[in-house]
């Protein structure tokens, strides 16, 4: 059986707050495959680092400047970050992202969909900054 067509709106999104501190808005999903979200960091804002229990994601950012820093097994990147930067962020991945002086956005994929009601999805780290 196909999946139903799901359709929406920023502007329609309820507006959460995630593990890492940043602001979320959840967006359309496909059961079992995939989820969407918006991301938002204010000015200058740093979000707690994390790592994720059983999901991937896909970031592209949509506006604003940051960087993200990423650690995983023994080797550690950072990555400027300004809109038309697409970038992943593997299973067990260590992530934390901050804002430049106008704030950040992103929309995001995750693989499989977010698992809602699980705390233990999104771990503490040691970040950079």
């Amino acid at each position: 059986m196909a999946a139903d067509f799901e359709t929406s709106r920023i502007a329609d999104a309820v507006e959460i707050t995630a593990p890492d501190g940043a602001t979320v808005r959840p967006l359309s999903s496909l059961p079992g495959t995939a989820s969407s979200a918006q991301f938002e960091l204010g000015p200058q804002q740093v979000s707690k680092a994390v790592s994720h229990a059983s999901v991937e994601e896909i970031w592209f950012i949509t506006a604003g400047s940051g960087e993200m820093w990423r650690r995983q097994h023994g080797r550690e990147e950072t990555t400027v970050l300004e809109p038309g930067v697409c970038l992943t962020i593997p299973l067990g991945t260590t992530f934390q992202f901050r804002a430049g002086s106008g704030g950040l956005r992103a929309v995001a994929v995750t693989i499989p969909p977010w698992p809602d009601g699980d705390p233990g999805e999104a771990r503490s780290e040691a970040g950079r900054w």
